[in-house]
């Protein structure tokens, strides 16, 4: 069980508090960097051998994770010298992945079984398997339904249900076959790729936890709820994983 993290982002939708810290470093209920905790659950579940995709700041996440060994795990880097997309990290070093693999973003909040994503993915034989969430869309206003200029139905302030990623994939390394390395390659790009060559991705629905960090009011909302969720994300066992951490200078 090996998983790539992607860790390079710049934060942009965090400032100011990512003006100083990597986003995966920002610190959750005052105990835990976001990055600390995914590294942890990864651990707990099965997982031996993580990459870490940085760029921004990147001298700071090597020193805070190291070689990986006080969580357990053995950690190795891809280091972006420009922005590359989800996918694009992953082209230089496909070679060295395992055929099946997870990839996630490195702002996640979740008590996602990551290994049961990878075995569902390895089952099902698709090219990528998406972790997929429930959102709905409130309007603001009444929605018509036209037809030949014509207003044949009406909804009033209506909820549109649909799914979205996670930012939590499993990946079949067949997948990033003949994308050339050091361009930049999206996740947007490989679906609608993989759509029009008829090699459908597979979804994993998940319906317990999921926050993504990525703007400041759920950031706040992660740190006021984490005492709550905490034994949710980090089951004690998970905890004994971690050795003592070495101090790091921010």
């Amino acid at each position: 069980m090996h998983a790539v993290i992607l860790a390079g982002g710049k934060g942009s939708r965090l400032r100011p508090y990512t003006t100083c810290v990597p986003k995966p470093l920002m610190p959750i209920g005052n105990r835990y960097a976001i990055l600390e905790i995914l590294l942890m659950q990864l651990r707990h579940q099965g997982c031996h051998s993580i990459t870490l995709a940085v760029g921004h700041m990147a001298p700071l996440i090597r020193a805070f994770v190291g070689d990986g060994s006080r969580f357990d795990l053995a950690v190795r880097y891809v280091e972006e010298t420009h922005p590359l997309g989800t996918v694009g990290p992953l082209l230089p070093i496909a070679q060295d992945l395992p055929e099946n693999f997870l990839v996630m973003n490195g702002d996640v909040l979740t008590d996602l079984n990551f290994a049961a994503l990878l075995e569902a993915h390895g089952r099902a034989g698709t090219p990528i398997t998406v972790a997929t969430y429930p959102r709905q869309l409130h309007s603001e206003f009444g929605v018509l339904d036209i037809h030949h200029d014509q207003i044949v139905g009406f909804r009033e302030k209506p909820v549109f249900d649909f799914e979205v990623s996670m930012g939590v994939y499993a990946f079949t390394r067949a997948a990033l076959a003949g994308y050339p390395a050091g361009e930049p390659l999206g996740m947007d790009r490989l679906i609608c790729d993989l759509l029009r060559q008829g090699r459908w991705p597979g979804s994993f629905a998940f319906r317990g936890y999921w926050l993504d960090i990525g703007r400041p009011d759920d950031y706040d909302l992660a740190n006021q709820q984490f005492d709550e969720l905490q034994p949710r994300l980090l089951p004690q066992v998970a905890l004994h994983v971690l050795k003592p951490a070495a101090h790091v200078a921010i």
